[in-house]
Parts: structure tokens; sequence; C-alpha cells
């Protein structure tokens, strides 16, 4: 009997990227050939996304694309949008299996159980009921240079805007032993670079008070044997500390990059965010992490059009956006969510005022972007080769430590390798340069 085909796509952050990688891995453990999303399949798995309503739209495109590849195949439904509207997935034509957050871990089981022409089966439970970290088995796929390795799950923050605590649950970190051992056996397995991350990352270990905090799980993982590079994914403001910072620069191998999320540069609106702190001490927080580890990288997330958000609001945020001179900027049009608070609050701000504003912070951060970039015109750099260059014979790309996109001309032996660059020039949003 051949092997059934499974295919997954995924939508929206790292920890879906990260757990979709184990999803495909607890297939290929049960004999099924994991196949790509473009090719046909018996089994289609779409990991969602709900952060916005976008999120949502996508999520229903694609699984209306896995029915049109083959109306036969059992089509899964699992990731955020998938808990936080069970019956709206459901009711989508084609759809035979509604899998929760918590509920990933059984995903291989429920679609063995599922009988082909069979009712449509919701199993999302509730994130709010239950305790620990569900432990996925960590990926097999080799022969790529970075790996995501997820350390915590859930929030317990209630940001306004935010509908990620009621998708994922509350604060559940990963047990410090757990983490290391797959950073072992990642590393065992050829990859480079891993990548902390986590749905409130910074709160890592608050609910083990038997354990460490953030600093000192970045510095235990740094110690495994073989890793070239850690970095962490995004760490919120309030959780950016000065033990982080010092663990960050006394070890060799972690990267100067920090994700810093802002959100609004004004005062009001941050304050209707629930967001707990302002544009000042955001400001002397950036100071610190620049004066403890030089050369670093700050990128951020800007929500533009918030509920009430008025012209001079986002003036306000312009401007401080330009003076903390972000290195990268991700800017996200406010999307109201069910269920939230802000999606309750007057004011909501226009569609097209929404899009202009958008507009002129990514033009901002742009700018921003390159000016960081091209302070390293005329120098050298540490590049980690990653892959091929898609538009050029014989050139290769990888990243910075301060995750500076560089091209250069090498041969596939470079694959891994932490490189030495001349960087000559910043064209096309990337640094070109040779290896010296």
């Amino acid at each position: 009997m051949p092997e059934k085909k499974v295919a997954l796509v995924t939508l929206g952050c790292k920890v879906n990227q990260y757990e979709s990688a184990s999803l495909a891995e607890m297939f290929r453990r049960r004999g099924y050939q994991v196949v790509d999303f473009k090719q046909p399949a018996d089994i289609y798995v779409i990991n969602t996304c709900t952060v916005t309503h976008l999120g949502d739209r996508k999520s229903r495109q694609l699984i209306r694309r896995a029915g049109r590849k083959n109306p036969a195949a059992l089509i899964v439904v699992t990731g955020c949008y998938a808990q936080t509207a069970p019956g709206e997935v459901l009711a989508i034509p084609g759809v035979d299996l509604v899998v929760g957050t918590r509920d990933k871990a059984r995903i291989v089981e429920l679609v063995e159980f599922h009988r082909p022409g069979g009712e449509p089966l919701d199993a999302v439970s509730d994130v709010f009921a239950g305790h620990g970290f569900a432990e996925l088995p960590a990926t097999a796929v080799t022969g790529r240079v970075r790996a995501f390795l997820k350390v915590q799950e859930g929030c317990s923050n209630y940001c306004a805007y935010c509908i990620v605590p009621y998708a994922r649950g509350p604060l559940k970190s990963r047990r410090p032993e757990n983490v290391i051992e797959e950073a072992r056996r990642l590393v065992a397995d050829g990859f480079k670079e891993l990548v902390l991350t986590g749905i409130h990352t910074g709160a890592y270990g608050r609910d083990q008070p038997d354990g460490p905090d953030l600093a000192g799980l970045v510095a235990r993982v740094a110690a495994v044997p073989g890793l070239l590079r850690l970095r962490l994914s995004s760490v919120e403001p309030l959780d950016v500390t000065t033990e982080l910072l010092d663990v960050m620069a006394s070890r060799g191998n972690v990267c100067p990059h920090l994700h810093i999320p802002l959100q609004s540069g004004d005062d009001t609106v941050l304050e209707r965010m629930r967001r707990h702190y302002t544009s000042a001490w955001f400001g002397n927080l950036l100071e610190e992490v620049r004066r403890k580890i030089p050369g670093v990288a700050v990128t951020t997330d800007v929500i533009v059009g918030f509920p009430g958000e008025t012209e001079e609001q986002f003036e306000r945020t312009l401007q401080f956006v330009g003076e903390m001179a972000f290195s990268r900027l991700h800017v996200f049009k406010y999307s109201p969510r069910r269920g939230t608070p802000a999606a309750a609050f007057p004011g909501q701000v226009p569609a097209q005022v929404k899009e202009e504003r958008s507009h002129r912070l990514i033009t901002l951060g742009e700018a921003l972007a390159r000016d960081f970039a091209v302070q390293y015109t005329s120098r050298q750099v540490t590049v980690l080769a990653e892959e091929p260059f898609p538009a050029g014979d014989g050139l290769w790309e990888g990243y910075t430590g301060n995750y500076l996109r560089v091209v250069f001309p090498a041969g596939p032996a470079v694959r891994g390798e932490l490189v030495r660059v001349q960087v000559e020039e910043w064209r096309d949003n990337h640094l070109k340069g040779r290896i010296i």
C-alpha cells in the first residue's frame, strides 16, 4: 500500500513555524510522506493565524484551495483561528477536522480516528483547562542552517487589542532540561543557529520558581557545544532585564539582535493599549540596550489606527520611531479582534486613514533600515552562510549576528560556516561584499 501523502502550510508567527515542523515530523514517524502544499496530497493541514483579520482571510483561502486540489482529501485545520472560531472553520465546505492549539500533539491520532465521509470533527479543547507545556517532537529535517526552538507557550498580558491569550491560554514554560536536550539534538542534526521562540518568550520561567528565567536559559543554551549562534525572537519591553542584556553581551555566540515591540510612540495610546510603559521609559531602555551591546540591532512592531488614535498621536509615534532609529520596522494596521476590549472601544479609525498611516510608517522604516545597514559599507562583518542567492550565479547569502542580509560570491562548501565578508555596497535591500 503506497504511503499516504500529507501537505502542511503555515501562517503566522515563528511558533507556528516551529509547531508545523514538529507536526510534519509526527506524520513522518507514522509512515506518512510529507509533500509540498502545492502538490496533490491525501491530507492537507492548514496551521492558521488569527492575529489580524487578514490572517483569518488567508486561512480561509488556503482551506478552500486545499479542497479544490483534491476534493477527496482530508482537510485538517489547526492553529489560532481554529482555536478561537472552531464553528466558523467547521462551516467552511470541505473541512473534516478542527484541532485546537492545545491538541496539536494528538493530530495524527485524530486524523487516523476520523473516518472518510464522516461528520466533521471539532477537536478544540479549552486552552485555560489543564497545565504544563505540551511537548512536540523535534524536527529531524536537515540541510538547513537555522532552527526555531520553542521554550514557552501562552501569554497572560492581555493587551487590549490582542487575541493571542484567548488562542494560546496562560503562560506555560518548558522545562529547561527539555530545552537543552532539544538544542543538543538540533546541533547534532547540523543546525548552526537556534532561535529561542515562544508566545511570550520574555516571561519564560515565571511559572517555574525552581528554574531559570530567560536570562538563565539563554546562558545554558549558549553553552551547548557546537552551537555557533543563538538568537532571541520577540521580547516584550518589560522583560528586557539587565541580567538578560549582561548574558547577551558576555556570550560570544548570542546574536546582538533584539526584537522589542513598541506598538505606539504616544503615551495615551500606550495606556489605552494596556502596554504598561511610557515612550520615555522605552527610550531609556533602548539607551541601556545599546550601551551594553555595541552594534545591536533593535527591531520593533508598531500598530497604526488603534481606536481613538488621533493624527497628532500618530505624528508623535512617527517622530518617536525616527528618534529610536530601529534597524527594522514591522507595521500592522489595527484589526478588531472579536472578544478583545479594543474591539468595543469608540473611535474606530477608518480603513483609508489606517492605510495612509501605515504607508508613511513603512516608508520611514525602509529609510531606517537603509541607514542602519549602510553603516557597514567598507567594513568587515561575520556572516553565517545559509543558501544560494536566488538572483545570482555563484552567489550565496546569509545574515550577520545583528540580522543584516549579506550577499557574496562563494561555493556550496560554505553552507553553515561563519565567513568574514568585506562589505562593498548596499543594493536592493541587502549588503553585497566578498569573502576575505
